[in-house]
């Protein structure tokens, strides 16, 4: 099984925190938000996972030496491809096009899941949807009384089914999908313009192949702070359930006290604090004096004589007496 992620977006939704890390490698409980990903996927296959490939823009050495290390940490090998230009995602998926081939999983790097369902290798293909109120924000699938996906409609203004695709998608055979991306491709299949991974879907179904839903217990967006902080809080209380241990032997809390859930990373220092529930704060951070509920503190970051709650804070920022509710971005000092 080989797993595809399309990664090349800007993450402008959630900036300042993708001004200088890419969306994809935001932590969310200690982790990066595409290394949860994987787990999830594979956590839901019935194969090994052999190699992972990941279509990035231009994130630069460290972050795509990270990617590997995510895949390797998976017993996949890891392999780095790009997307130059935003032509879609269906454009996306075939930056990576020489993966094409045998069983594989497409899986856009912006959202988490839970799922009890294992993927049938039989099957043509799945497509990871979740049942929700208001369906005409997103793209859904429609389906006949066999349960089998007959097509993907895009933003419905009118109901048409209420099982939304996440962006997760498996495909049983991976050349199969190649041929019909290198078809919208060559024959200039383009809307708003850009190339839609549905679009080869469709062709796909109307071949003969047969989609079936996979439906998640869970959906966590990740696309924005107020989601990004909701995913950590629910990434968290899952860990939890799990009996993962979540503070770092290594840390250092003094006269402080952690109320559970919550990612306490190597060398972090708690002083005179109180943090969570809720809470991640990432390796060499230091947190002094403060009240700290529900918000993600990324790496050697400092924190004093603050109540944060709702909050997201990013790598080598100073914050020091500021109000709560903050989203602050990479190397920022605030001293108010």
């Amino acid at each position: 099984m080989k797993i595809i992620v399309p990664m090349a977006g800007r993450g402008s939704r959630l900036r300042p925190h993708t001004l200088t890390v890419p969306k994809p490698l935001v932590p969310v409980g200690g982790k990066p938000i595409v290394h949860r990903l994987v787990e999830d996927i594979a956590g839901v296959c019935s194969e090994p996972i052999e190699e992972i490939a990941f279509v990035i823009g231009d994130f630069g050495a460290e972050a795509e030496k990270e990617l590997l290390q995510v895949a390797d940490s998976l017993g996949a090998k890891g392999s780095i491809h790009y997307q130059t230009e935003p032509l879609g995602t269906a454009h996306a998926v075939l930056c990576a096009k020489e993966k094409l081939d045998g069983p594989v999983v497409v899986a856009f790097a912006d959202t988490l899941f839970k799922a009890d369902f294992k993927i049938d290798p039989n099957d043509d293909g799945i497509l990871w949807v979740k049942q929700i109120d208001d369906p005409s924000a997103f793209g859904v699938i429609k389906m006949n009384e066999k349960n089998e996906i007959i097509d993907f409609v895009e933003k419905p203004q009118t109901f048409v089914s209420d099982l939304a695709m996440i962006g997760i998608y498996y495909f049983k055979e991976g050349a199969d999908l190649r041929t019909e991306l290198d078809y919208l491709i060559e024959n200039d299949v383009i809307k708003g313009g850009e190339y839609q991974l549905p679009d080869a879907l469709r062709r796909l179904t109307e071949k003969g192949k047969i989609f079936k839903p996979g439906q998640v217990n869970e959906w966590l967006d990740c696309g924005n702070k107020v989601v990004t902080v909701n995913a950590n809080q629910r990434v968290l209380e899952f860990d939890s359930e799990k009996n993962i241990d979540m503070i770092d032997a290594s840390a250092k809390i003094n006269n402080s006290v952690v109320i559970p859930p919550c990612f306490i990373g190597k060398n972090v220092v708690l002083n005179n604090s109180v943090v969570g529930p809720h809470v991640s704060i990432g390796a060499n951070s230091t947190v002094n004096g403060s009240v700290i509920k529900n918000t993600i503190i990324q790496s050697k970051t400092t924190v004093e004589n603050v109540n944060l709650m709702d909050s997201m804070i990013g790598n080598h920022a100073k914050i020091s007496k500021t109000p709560d509710n903050l989203s602050v971005g990479d190397y920022s000092t605030m001293d108010i």
